[in-house]
Order: C-alpha cells, then structure tokens, then sequence
C-alpha cells in the first residue's frame, strides 16, 4: 500500500489535505494517485486569489499515460500555489506530500465543518483498496 500521512485527510478523488493554520489547509494528490497516474509531466494549477467550490475541479494533472482533474475538496480561496511545480512537475512523483504539495486554500466558513466529508488515513486505505 502506498504511503498515508495519519495526521492528512483525504478526499474520494484521491487529494490529501492538510491543515496549515486556523483556516487555511494544504493540498496535493496522493501517493496512490501518483501511482496511478505514472510520470507527471504537468500540472495546470488556479490562479492565486481565486474563488473555489468544493468537489470542482480546479486545475489538471497531466501524465504519460492520461490527463486527470484536480479537484478541490473545500470551498475557499487560493492563497498559494506550489510554483516549483511548473519547472519541476516531478515533485509530485517523488515528494507527493512534501514538495510535490499543489495549492493551499483559506477555507471559507467553518473548517471543522469544511472538512467533515473527508476521510481519515484508515478510510481512505480501505477507499483504495475497493
């Protein structure tokens, strides 16, 4: 099985997050989905500032083998976005939870409630190996 961060959640579709202040959470893509995804070549990620809806797709992956959304798991806005990323899309292969990290977002609303549809490491193995 692939790596899993205990203190993470996850979403369905396969992105990690990370809680990096009061309302603000880190964002990526699992080791799994790396996997799965094969050698990263690009990633397309939202402009800083913008506006975005849980579960809509907020920028694209692209691999060797295919294409694939990235979808934001919280409604928010962009603060930062990993620029390394555009130089260097790798990362996401080799350090999917440290330098491969994507985008983080200030979480509109409450956060406790903002991530309550997610799933902790334990759901999120059993979600993978379905």
């Amino acid at each position: 099985m692939s790596e899993l961060k205990s203190d993470f959640l996850y979403s369905e579709e396969h992105e990690w997050v990370q809680t990096v202040g009061e309302d603000t959470v880190r964002i990526g893509i699992t080791e799994f989905a790396q996997h799965q995804l094969g050698d990263i070549v690009f990633v397309e990620l939202p402009d800083l500032e913008s506006n975005v809806k849980a579960e809509d797709s907020i920028g694209t992956i692209e691999s060797v083998k295919t294409v694939s959304d990235l979808f934001s798991p919280v409604t928010g806005s962009i603060i930062a976005v990993n620029d390394s990323l555009q130089d260097s899309p790798e990362l996401v292969n080799s350090s999917p939870y440290e330098e491969g990290w994507m985008i983080e977002i200030r979480v509109e609303g409450d956060l406790t409630a903002a991530l309550s549809s997610l799933m902790n490491a334990e759901a999120y193995r059993k979600h993978t190996e379905e």
